[in-house]
């Protein structure tokens, strides 16, 4: 059992529900425009967390063995800083996710399109070459990326549109406008986490030469960012669900706002490393019940 624990905190399971609100979002419209597939919904899931996991694996040796993860830095201790697992040990974890990752993706899309829409089936073969290589990329190698401030750019594409408008493209064979406004979002909503992090990790990522956004544009700038992205995904939705409004059931979605608005404020009287810390489980928390409130504000009509 105690071998067990360092991998699952290296696993990051908490991050999981956040990486998959794309797909419940994707899929719960799939679902209103009559076309969904549990097997197609499960190996998504799947593919996704396997994704994820291989992303938080490969942060976690990229930090480790850089020097980035040190006693500077606030926040669960990493496996590689604690000596619980070695670099060894766990880039050979990253090698066998890489593989699994690479089953799932192949598997999903068979299942989805079959034989036929070749057109598709060579789209998503690219996203999920892509996919892996941003999950590995965020701080492995000589030059990540997560490293030259473009942590935020990857994290709105694959969080948001990738895994929102892909997701409803599995089930529906074809892109449709009524996702796209919830992609955004969700985008940014994800890009929030991230930043949060990053404001969190400041002081630390300074010193070890990590140029994150957030150290780029300083805490000040950054939390007005913060902002921008909180309440412009609200927006966002608040004119997706007017533009596409069916019933009340469409604004179950602004329950999930309650705890944002609440995040918003104690952004804003934030100064210690901690204090950005303790936010991070709520915007999380919150964008996973946000994806499910709006997926389900239209399943049930």
């Amino acid at each position: 059992m105690n071998n067990i624990k360092p991998w699952l905190s290296a696993m990051r399971l908490r991050t999981l529900p956040l990486s998959v609100s794309g797909i419940i979002l994707g899929s719960s419209f799939a679902y209103y425009n009559g076309k969904f597939n549990l097997l197609v919904f499960v190996l998504a899931l799947l593919t996704t967390i396997s994704l994820q996991i291989l992303s938080n694996l490969a942060n976690d040796y990229g930090d480790g063995v850089k020097g980035t993860d040190n006693e500077d830095r606030v926040g669960p201790e990493r496996a590689l800083q604690s000596g619980l697992i070695t670099p060894i040990q766990m880039f050979e974890a990253i090698r066998l996710n890489i593989v699994i990752s690479i089953i799932l993706i192949v598997t999903l899309i068979w299942v989805a399109f079959g034989a036929s829409n070749f057109l598709y089936i060579f789209l998503f073969f690219i996203l999920g070459g892509l996919s892996v290589y941003a999950a590995l990329k965020y701080t492995m190698g000589d030059s990540p990326y997560g490293y030259r401030a473009l942590g935020d750019v990857f994290v709105f594409v694959f969080f948001g549109l990738v895994s929102t408008i892909g997701s409803y493209v599995l089930y529906m064979h074809t892109i449709n406008h009524v996702v796209v406004l919830p992609a955004i979002a969700l985008g940014f909503l994800s890009v929030a986490v991230l930043n949060l992090n990053n404001m969190r990790d400041i002081e630390s990522d300074e010193k070890a030469n990590k140029i994150t956004l957030a150290v780029k544009l300083g805490l000040t700038r950054a939390k007005n960012y913060h902002y921008f992205l909180i309440i412009g995904a609200m927006l966002l939705t608040a004119v997706f669900s007017i533009l596409y409004y069916v019933e009340p059931y469409n604004f179950l979605y602004l329950i999930a706002f309650i705890p944002l608005i609440i995040h918003v404020k104690n952004v804003k009287v934030a100064h210690s490393a901690s204090d950005f810390d303790s936010q991070l489980k709520v915007v999380a928390l919150s964008t996973f019940l946000y994806s499910i409130l709006l997926g389900v504000g239209y399943i049930l009509y």
